[in-house]
């Protein structure tokens, strides 16, 4: 599936004044599309008239809906959740920023290094000079056995045994634990990252609204009082907000009174008739537009708007009652990953994310992220530009992601990570996934990563030292093939037995104490 997949194959245009149904192939860019609620956007271009509320969710991966009105741009594969608009198509199929994404993904560079390859290249180059040297005391000697000896003692074999079992053992231990590494090449290079990037919504938070709490603008206001009139005015409300709002009044346990007349302006907020009392819910901008005043709000709470967290207002009669504080919550690992990831392996943590720059810079604030590595407003092409350009850095970089809008991203990093419950082109694009939904789990792989790493490096020692030992008392003194064959084979087994440890042994979630990472 792309972001271009599920778009209807007919649309509504508006030629020479009249309304007609063609098929999408057909729409040309100076077009006036026609969208109506609940349709997705099939191309790229601006508002001619008309205002909406959309989903931009599948290309920013942004579950809360924006308002777009007229003059503004709008892109393919959005959806239109309410409102009708009439858009000027400037871009369509291929040529629209979803369609632009496609193209990305397939001009990704296809790596073919393995460590396995890797592992089998040094072998080989161990040949001819064993070739030669078994020669030359042939040579000098005569004496077939000694150069028989000599050839009998190759790095190839151990090299070759050891390599593969201890990462099909990394893997095996990874997948026990519930991470799925699909290769050689991603654990590699799992060991080597210095920079991670994130996805902010649904990867390092939760990617659902909740509120946060109920602030009143005077004491002897309950804040269940307000927030019972926001969830009568929202009920049956197809909003994030107005959902989270519900969700929050039925955990509270309060009764919700029927809705009376009610009316509801896209973008603003709702005019509802609650038990004889005429409320107001929405912005701050719909209530001043009302006529409500607010500063009393500001000055029960003068910190209000310093704490970062977005509002609705809720207002009884003409008088405001207070306001519902709600946010994305982070993941409840986010904190304790970055924080992990930053202090023992030195990862410089980027965020990545549709969202605007005011709440974006909230949820880098709370992680410790460094505003520079904070990049709001990024559409897919945007994100894969980011992993670019720390890759041109020579920078080993991981990205984390699970929405149809990261696929880009995911395959340009040098590690891609997503999770069991993603999209389902993140987890197919995904190098790594996280079976568990849980963060925790790329600390686990990298540590992981680490522990293969260390273990091929001492197995390089294992198989090198006799075999280097044994070449040069062969080559000197002599050797018997019986005891040369001894000292390879031994050394080999007992490579390719110290390659198991990740599966015999437990294994720690810390990434410290594995050696030198470089």
């Amino acid at each position: 599936m792309d972001l271009l997949s599920s778009l209807a194959q007919f649309v509504w245009v508006e030629r020479d004044g009249k309304k007609q149904e063609v098929a999408l192939e057909e729409v040309q860019p100076g077009d006036t599309v026609i969208i109506y609620p609940g349709e997705q956007i099939p191309v790229d271009g601006h508002i001619l008239k008309g205002k909406a509320l959309i989903d931009e969710q599948k290309l920013t991966g942004e579950s809360m809906p924006v308002v777009r009105s007229e003059g503004e741009a709008v892109y393919a594969s959005t959806l239109v959740r309410e409102g009708q608009v009439y858009i000027l198509a400037k871009c369509i199929g291929a040529d629209t920023r979803a369609g632009r994404t496609i193209e990305l993904i397939q001009e990704v560079p296809v790596h073919d290094t393995r460590i396995e390859n890797y592992a089998a290249k040094i072998a080989d180059r161990a040949v001819l000079p064993t070739l030669l040297l078994g020669g030359a005391v042939f040579f000098a000697t005569r004496n077939a056995a000694r150069a028989a000896s000599v050839l009998t003692l190759d790095f190839a074999t151990g090299i070759r045994v050891s390599v593969p079992t201890t990462v099909m053992a990394a893997l095996s231990a990874a997948a026990r634990r519930g991470i799925l590494i699909r290769s050689g090449r991603a654990l590699e290079q799992l060991a080597q990252i210095d920079a991670i990037v994130f996805d902010k919504t649904g990867t390092l938070t939760q990617g659902d609204v909740a509120i946060v709490e109920v602030k009143t603008v005077a004491t002897p206001i309950p804040p269940l009082h307000v927030l019972k009139l926001a969830a009568a005015a929202e009920q049956r409300i197809t909003h994030p907000v107005a959902e989270a709002v519900m969700r929050y009044a039925n955990y509270q346990e309060l009764i919700v009174p029927a809705r009376g007349e009610w009316e509801y302006q896209v973008g603003l907020g709702i005019k509802a008739e609650i038990e004889g009392h005429k409320v107001l819910v929405g912005s701050e901008r719909f209530l001043l537009k009302q006529g409500i005043e607010v500063d009393s709000l500001y000055a029960s709470h003068p910190n209000l708007k310093q704490a970062g967290y977005p509002m609705i207002y809720v207002a009884s009669d003409g008088i405001l009652q207070g306001v519902i504080q709600y946010t994305d919550p982070l993941r409840l690992e986010s904190r304790q990953v970055v924080s992990r990831l930053r202090e023992e392996i030195g990862a410089e943590i980027h965020m990545l994310t549709g969202d605007n720059q005011q709440r974006a810079s909230i949820v880098g604030r709370e992680l410790d992220i460094p505003p520079h590595q904070i990049h709001a407003e990024a559409f897919p092409e945007h994100k894969a530009e980011v992993i670019q350009k720390l890759h041109n850095q020579g920078k080993t970089v991981a990205f984390v992601g699970d929405g149809l809008n990261d696929s880009a991203a995911l395959a340009y990093a040098d590690v891609s990570v997503s999770f069991r419950d993603g999209s389902d082109v993140a987890r197919e694009t995904a190098d790594v996934v996280l079976m568990e939904n849980d963060l925790r789990g790329l600390i686990e792989a990298i540590a992981i990563a680490c522990n293969a790493k260390q273990i091929i490096h001492q197995n390089t020692g294992i198989i090198a030292v006799p075999n280097i030992s044994g070449l040069a008392i062969a080559a000197t003194v002599g050797l018997t093939p019986m005891t040369a064959n001894l000292l390879n084979n031994g050394s080999s087994v007992i490579a390719g037995v110290n390659g198991l440890r990740p599966v015999l042994n437990g294994h720690e979630n810390s990434i410290m104490g594995v050696g030198n990472r470089e």
